[in-house]
């Protein structure tokens, strides 16, 4: 049997950019600052990070993405804009 229902339309491509572009600032701000503080390796002008806790913020960029795509079903920013 099959349904008379047409596919889901996919969202709009402005909507899952900037949910994108947003989800990286705020993961990037965020734990940047958050492992800065804990690594002691804050500025005046926010954090300066090298070596083992620039690896950190990467570890923790990739996989705040990959949870929200695969896990979670939506980033934060995905969710809010309702592009996922």
């Amino acid at each position: 049997m099959s349904s008379d229902q047409p596919p889901p339309l996919a969202k709009p491509f402005w909507r899952r950019g900037l949910a994108g572009v947003l989800d990286f600032i705020t993961v990037f701000f965020g734990g940047g600052y958050a492992i800065g503080a804990a690594a002691g390796q804050t500025t005046k002008d926010g954090f300066n990070l090298t070596g083992g806790p620039a690896l950190l913020l990467f570890a923790l960029i990739v996989l705040y993405f990959y949870l929200g795509w695969k896990v979670v079903g939506g980033t934060l920013w995905q969710r809010i804009l309702g592009a996922r």
